[in-house]
């Protein structure tokens, strides 16, 4: 009795199926194990949960597999006691109380996980929304600023595209608008400066091409005519070759389209 234990027998102690003498025998062994009366103490406060909540009847899936796990232990275990055959309403009656076990582990890790998922889902769709509705802001916002009659508004509307990671065709085309037209030569400076950092788009690299022809202020035009240069644009050669042959044209931009012009034909 010392070597061995009677954790099987446990479940049957507790619901009083035993004889007297598998009963005054188990209780013998729980004086002297540890092991089992942890278990015991771990059984009973089982119990009490699920008389608290109630029990669900397990379906015929998991009844079948839980029997087959219950049938492959009892062949692996070689150190347990048996006091007594128990009988077949005995077994029926632990079989029960292992199914009242699994089936409600198995209902509420079920439940667990589905509410978890759906949960997932809503908080996705919620941010997916959010950030939607928050870009639809912004683009809003940026577009207001810009046909502001105050040019100090409408160069913080240009410098608004730092609140876009990847800027859509409507606010590129924005830019470029007023890079080409605005009366004030801050603003267009600012969307110049702004539009380098997008020259992946054609609309960009037609832009600054169009301003070769139409930009007057001489600083501009040798960003744009370096902005062109760095990225090897070879469409912007014709551009620069006008530039190049106008009179009114300054000195020091002529020297730069001079640098430049070679690496780009």
């Amino acid at each position: 009795m010392e070597k061995n234990h009677i954790i099987e027998l446990l479940p049957e102690y507790l619901d009083n199926l035993l004889n007297e003498t598998q009963k005054k025998k188990v209780e013998a062994h729980l004086k002297d194990c540890k092991s089992c009366s942890q278990e015991l103490d771990d059984l009973k406060i089982l119990y009490k949960a699920f008389d608290e909540e109630g029990a669900n009847k397990p379906s015929d899936e998991v009844r079948t597999n839980f029997f087959e796990q219950i049938e492959l232990e009892k062949q692996n275990n070689t150190k347990v006691v048996s006091l007594d055959n128990a009988s077949i309403q005995r077994k029926s009656k632990w079989t029960n109380n292992l199914l009242k076990i699994a089936a409600s582990v198995a209902l509420l890790i079920g439940a667990f996980f589905l509410g978890k998922e759906q949960q997932e889902q809503i908080s996705g769709k919620e941010i997916a929304q959010l950030n939607d509705e928050s870009q639809a802001f912004k683009q809003t916002a940026m577009l207001s600023l810009m046909g502001n009659k105050s040019a100090s508004k409408r160069i913080q509307g240009v410098n608004f595209i730092e609140e876009f990671s990847e800027p859509d065709e409507a606010i590129v085309s924005a830019l470029a608008d007023r890079m080409l037209n605005d009366e004030n030569t801050n603003v267009r400076r600012t969307a110049v400066e702004v539009l380098s950092e997008f020259t992946a788009s054609e609309t960009v690299k037609n832009s600054f091409i169009k301003a070769l022809k139409t930009e007057k202020d001489p600083g501009i035009q040798i960003t744009i005519i370096q902005v062109l240069g760095k990225i090897q644009e070879k469409k912007a050669a014709a551009s620069m070759q006008y530039l190049l042959e106008q009179d009114d044209t300054q000195p020091y931009v002529k020297e730069e389209l001079e640098l430049v012009l070679p690496n780009i034909i």
